[in-house]
């Protein structure tokens, strides 16, 4: 009875209760890592336990409970040669594996990745996001990636997974050819892409990759300053017309505000003849770009319109109450010759203040004795 009582007494229970948020593996302490025989296993949900013996990797169990004898180790009874089975405590590192799934680990690009853009040319991109992965394989993650870490963590281990993620993003973004400018459109393509492309090296870790995100991709800050003023000209639109209202608001300032006398009086005004010239500059522009041909007054280069008629520049004629020309003097002189001007047409020549009749005019006028005159009717 005594040897049985205590031989109750000295069954284990092996369990690991998780207290972190990030412990991958966790190796089983104990005293000579001896295991009592029948001791009860618990394995809950999101976790694995592998026993190691010398160094090899025996058993694999998935969730549930376990009575630790002959037929629950099979591998393990193997190495040792039980081929009877056993009722002494044996020897075995217990390492409990986190199976659950490890979300929001970061990735992110250390140095700007070069490529051709087909709208900016040679560019520099960075990227960032984030990823989820889970131990599928524990009996090949313990091998490959944990070894003997008694407490092994995501932080040990991150590193790693993120140049991958960084390196392989290059390649898919060098590939894709897509314009950075339509990249924002493309984060969830580029993610379901890049999860399939990297799983396969997760696998030789014992991981799986479940998802993959890309929050961001962003150009360098010159670029960006560079392409915020290019956005700014498009929201302003007709520039022509922002700069008249720009001339505008600043007279209005200066009106408000006006300069304390002398030289500051003549500066000020030279300042609101200069807006003004930048006005009508701006005005002809648009008038050009509408295709009307632009209105010239007095000295400034245009003669005050007839009714009905626009202005232009050099010699113009009142002819059938239009304006017509601009004439040079072989074409004057035809039309004196024919009759169509006569010393009572209104002419008009850059720099007059208004129109006037041919004869008083000196360069049109002296043209008249140097012309000859009609032909007489026929008959």
């Amino acid at each position: 009875m005594f040897w049985k009582k205590l031989g109750g007494e000295l069954i284990d229970i092996i369990e690991w209760l998780d207290q972190s948020n990030d412990t991958l593996v966790y190796r089983y302490e104990r005293y000579g890592n001896e295991i009592k025989y029948g001791a009860q296993l618990t394995v809950r949900e999101g976790q694995y336990a592998v026993f190691v013996n010398e160094g090899q990797i025996a058993d694999v169990f998935s969730p549930g409970m376990y009575k630790l004898e002959t037929q629950n180790l099979p591998i393990l009874s193997t190495l040792k040669g039980w081929k009877y089975g056993f009722e002494s405590p044996f020897k075995a590192e217990v390492y409990f594996v986190s199976a659950r799934r490890f979300t929001d680990l970061k990735w992110g690009t250390k140095n700007p990745i070069m490529m051709r853009d087909a709208e900016f040319g040679p560019i520099r991109l960075r990227a960032y996001g984030t990823y989820v992965m889970r131990v599928d394989k524990p009996d090949v993650f313990l091998k490959e990636i944990v070894g003997t870490d008694g407490h092994f963590t995501t932080d040990e281990i991150s590193a790693q997974l993120r140049s991958i993620v960084a390196s392989r993003f290059a390649d898919v973004v060098g590939e894709s050819k897509i314009p950075a400018l339509e990249m924002a459109a493309n984060y969830d393509e580029f993610g379901k892409y890049l999860t399939s492309k990297i799983q396969n090296e997760f696998d030789t870790y014992g991981l799986e990759l479940t998802k993959l995100l890309v929050e961001n991709i962003s150009l360098p800050d010159a670029v960006e300053e560079a392409l915020d003023k290019r956005t700014s000209m498009g929201v302003i639109g007709n520039l022509g017309a922002y700069t008249q209202f720009q001339a505008a608001e600043a007279m209005e300032k200066a009106a408000e505000n006006p300069a304390g006398g002398g030289a500051a009086e003549g500066m000020g005004l030279g300042m609101g003849f200069g807006m003004a010239q930048t006005m009508m500059s701006g005005m002809n522009q648009a008038n050009q770009a509408a295709g009307n041909t632009p209105v010239q007054q007095g000295s400034s280069g245009g003669p005050p319109p007839l009714p009905g008629a626009g202005g232009s520049l050099k010699v113009f004629a009142g002819i059938n109450g239009a304006q017509q020309g601009p004439f040079d003097e072989a074409g004057l002189k035809n039309m004196i010759s024919n009759g169509s001007l006569t010393p009572e047409t209104l002419v008009w020549i850059e720099g007059m203040a208004g129109w006037q009749k041919a004869e008083e005019v000196d360069v049109v006028s002296k043209l008249f004795g140097q012309a000859p005159p009609p032909l007489p009717p026929i008959g």
